[in-house]
């Protein structure tokens, strides 16, 4: 019987459907709950505002912390030369003496002497060589063109990993039409013979019992790469599998840092490897708000790097192959695969699996369309779906309190209440801070209690004290841009600064209201069952 734990279809266990609309009731349970203790009681209903809110300023803070550590992180970790790491591995112990004595304040060089000290002690097949490792890129496309695809396959190719080592899938959809087998076969016919292979998939339409997303298209090209490992005499554990989607161009270290983590580490099967997505291949072209919702996605990925027990599976990452042939490779019930194949992984490794953070960027675009009202709209979409997340709450609760559960509780309640947490802040804290320190006041407008009359004021100074922490990311995010593009002149650097102000508005409308749209269909029943593509409009 298989260890994998799939998705339900159709109809649900009760326990299965409560947790399903759990998300949605603790979250509106909180706004709710903030009403009625204000009914009942100005001051527990203040009481309680004051905790909600100095909270957030508190978790505010942490966050801005971990984001600036992580930014430096990364930029340490991108300049080291990777490439000769891998290299020194192949011969540990000559690689050790002759770095012994060096006093290099390169990033990671102290663990660096010691994972060649380990090695040079390991019986010979203790961990992988080098030359023996391969990197399988399954790049996703629906109907994008070469302006967006071209530059992810560039920036691939510019990586300074082996190119002989590496084979490239293009997978795409055949719903994509005439337009994208096009696409498909140009790409093929361009870049035969600059990597070990270039092949294409097409996933079918409308296979049963899936999803219309990207877990299916890219289920579909691992068993692809399946069996052209298997015809090349290559070993599963061998090849390390990154997923790509259209837009996604990796830093030229990725591949070689990914490589060095995974013949280091013992447990090497039940590792991934996370980078941080930085949304800023376009953020110049982007409108406003999409440059702030980018931004503010980029900072929460770079404290995600720096926080390991909330490091999940996001977006573009590496897994081994014999890893994904066992699990069968991605599910194909669920429109955030990504998310969910931590999960799916934890379960199947009996909790012996870990996410394992790579300090260097595979740059996104921010969402960008033709025009503003489809951005704007499309922003919506994407954010929908990524907080669909909340999904993931009923799959871990029902294994949590299942028999078949092998983990022990002390360990899964911790990752079950983080996720929890993370769904339920999305939707509730942002309209709680912005509109909830009038609301004890106007239910007791004819009260003396001093406390509920100066509670506006007193989040004021609180929401005054944590908009000090803005210019730190505001900082960050200028930081973080690449070079303006010459059709730009220099006052968009000042328009950069100015978007900010729409902060609050921008949590309100795409981050609360997003995340409350999703955990309430979740609660009807009304689940999304098809992957909406975000549109992708390229500006030359």
């Amino acid at each position: 019987m298989s260890k994998v734990i799939e998705i339900p279809v159709g109809k649900r266990t009760r326990r299965y459907r409560f947790f399903e609309m759990f998300p949605a009731m603790v979250s509106l349970g909180i706004m709710a709950l903030l009403v009625i203790l204000s009914a009942i009681s100005s001051v527990a209903g203040a009481v309680f505002l004051l905790v909600i809110v100095i909270g957030s300023v508190v978790k505010a803070i942490g966050v801005m912390v971990r984001t600036v550590q992580g930014y430096h992180t990364v930029q340490d970790g991108m300049r080291v030369d990777w490439r000769r790491r891998v290299e020194q591995l192949a011969e540990p112990k000559k690689s050790y003496e002759s770095l012994v004595h060096s006093k290099s304040r390169a990033y990671g060089h102290e663990q660096h002497l010691r994972n060649l000290c380990a090695l040079a002690a390991a019986e010979e097949g203790y961990y992988p060589k080098p030359k023996d490792i391969y990197h399988a890129v399954i790049i996703t496309m629906y109907n994008e063109g070469l302006e967006v695809l071209e530059p992810t396959i560039e920036s691939v190719l510019a990586s300074t990993f082996p190119k002989e080592q590496m084979m490239v899938i293009l997978a795409y959809e055949e719903r994509g039409g005439a337009d994208a087998e096009a696409v498909a076969q140009t790409l093929a016919k361009k870049y035969k013979g600059k990597f070990n292979e270039f092949v294409l998939s097409k996933h079918p339409d409308g296979l049963p019992n899936e999803v219309i997303g990207k877990g299916g298209n890219i289920t579909w090209a691992g068993r692809r790469l399946q069996e052209l490992v298997k015809t090349k005499g290559l070993r599963y554990s061998d090849v390390i599998v990154t997923t790509l989607d259209s837009d996604n161009r990796p830093h030229k270290v990725y591949f070689d840092q990914v490589a060095y983590e995974y013949i280091v580490h013992e447990e090497r099967k039940h590792l991934s490897f996370q980078p941080v997505s930085l949304f800023t291949n376009n953020i110049w072209d982007a409108p406003a708000v999409t440059r702030v919702v980018a931004s503010t996605n980029s900072f929460w990925n770079l404290v995600c790097t720096m926080r390991p027990q909330d490091l999940r599976n996001f977006a573009s990452h590496s897994q081994p192959l014999d890893a994904l042939v066992e699990m069968d490779f991605w599910s194909v019930r669920t429109i955030v695969e990504d998310g969910h194949q931590y999960w799916r992984s934890l379960f199947y490794f009996d909790g012996d699996y870990e996410v394992l953070p790579i300090r260097a960027p595979i740059y996104q675009d921010a969402v960008l369309s033709d025009t503003l009202l489809k951005t704007l709209r499309a922003q919506w979409v994407q954010l929908r779906r990524w907080d669909y997340g909340a999904s993931d709450v009923a799959y871990v609760a029902d294994y949590m309190f299942s028999k078949r559960r092998v983990i022990p509780l002390k360990d899964l309640l911790p990752k079950f209440m983080r996720l929890l947490d993370g769904h339920v802040t999305l939707a509730s804290t942002a309209p709680i801070v912005a509109f909830g320190g009038w609301i004890p006041l106007l239910f007791n407008l004819e009260s003396l209690d001093m406390l509920s009359h100066n509670l506006p004021r007193i989040v004021s100074y609180i929401q005054t004290f944590a908009a000090c922490m803005l210019f730190v990311s505001i900082l960050l995010s200028i930081k973080l841009l690449p070079p303006k593009p010459a059709r730009y002149r220099g006052t968009k650097r000042i328009i950069m600064v100015l978007q900010w102000i729409m902060s609050p508005v921008i949590a309100i409308v795409y981050t609360s209201f997003c995340a409350v749209y999703s955990q309430v269909r979740l609660l009807l029943g009304l689940y999304m069952e098809k992957f909406d593509v975000t549109e992708k409009a390229v500006k030359t």
